[in-house]
């Protein structure tokens, strides 16, 4: 018999993966959270039946989550990253030689736990003495500090159940304010063929909040038809003066080339701005 996994896209759209093996299924305080063996795809993680990271193209997102904003940053030394409980992005974030310190904040920490044991490539970063996991809200987060992170890295899984609160304007703000005074942030903001009102509202509200903001893509095959939408808020830096990474730190997707393309919006995405 075999086992197919059912993603939804839209009320018409579902997406099929076959499945090979199911290695971990709990509900969590906050969500339901499976990690399976997709046959083409390899081990997937999984929250509330949305497919979040796969080991085969998970090298496309996290790549360009970390290292668009940290090269930016002329000198990134302390990076936040809310959500992400997989570690991908962390990983990422752990090649910039300036990086001091990590903190990653989880809500859910069986995503955490169940990440270091089934996706040893993304969770295995989370050893490392710069990094510290914390298992608490991003929201309420973000309102303890001031001045602190040189980035912050909003990694959220999509607007539904936890991750709600961290695609309001509210939280921004809050982002602005724990950011130093020459510090920027990018968040994973969703498709721009599925999400068109969220991508503008997003935009919008951090066009409101800081000087210089940007919306750029990537295609991930994993998340959606067509690609998938990164928006940065920064306090001072731009783009033209992105700095270049040393090719020997081990990138799959990421260049120079792919850091300057990745800013080109085809009209459509360009009319949701």
């Amino acid at each position: 018999m075999q086992l197919w996994f059912s993603e939804r896209e839209t009320d018409n759209i579902n997406v099929k993966w076959k499945v090979e093996q199911t290695l971990y299924s709990k509900k969590s305080q906050y969500q339901q959270i499976d990690i399976v063996e997709f046959t083409d795809f390899g081990r997937a993680l999984i929250l509330d039946g949305i497919i979040q990271t796969t080991v085969y193209d998970e090298f496309i997102y996290h790549e360009m989550i970390a290292h668009i904003p940290l090269c930016i940053h002329p000198n990134p030394k302390k990076v936040l990253v809310i959500g992400g409980g997989d570690g991908g992005t962390v990983r990422e974030v752990l090649k910039h030689e300036s990086v001091e310190k990590v903190d990653l904040v989880e809500i859910d920490k069986e995503v955490v736990d169940a990440a270091r044991k089934y996706l040893p490539e993304l969770a295995g970063c989370l050893e490392d003495p710069r990094v510290t996991v914390q298992n608490v809200d991003g929201f309420k987060f973000v309102q303890e500090k001031t001045s602190y992170y040189d980035v912050v890295i909003i990694d959220s899984s999509d607007p539904i159940g936890p991750a709600v609160g961290l695609f309001a304007k509210s939280f921004y703000k809050s982002v602005h304010k724990i950011l130093k005074e020459d510090g920027l942030f990018v968040a994973q903001t969703e498709s721009p063929l599925f999400n068109k009102e969220l991508i503008t509202d997003v935009y919008t509200g951090i066009k409101e909040i800081f000087p210089v903001q940007y919306l750029y893509t990537a295609g991930v095959p994993t998340y959606s038809i067509g690609p998938w939408t990164f928006t940065l808020g920064s306090k001072r830096y731009t783009k033209e003066k992105a700095r270049t990474l040393n090719k020997k730190i081990g990138l799959k997707y990421f260049n120079e080339d792919v850091q300057k393309g990745a800013f080109l919006l085809p009209q459509y995405i360009k009319e949701l701005l």
